[in-house]
């Protein structure tokens, strides 16, 4: 049933859901850092 195509797509997959995550992941840390300087904590 589980054949080489579909692995290697669940594979891709996998990798761009991490890609996407991580993509999102550094734009709100940097984002966060950006704007904690603004701060006057």
């Amino acid at each position: 049933m589980l054949d080489g195509a579909l692995f290697s797509h669940v594979i891709a997959w996998v990798i761009g859901a991490m890609t996407v995550c991580a993509a999102v992941t550094t734009f709100a840390a940097l984002f966060s850092l950006g704007r904690s300087g603004y701060r006057k904590d």
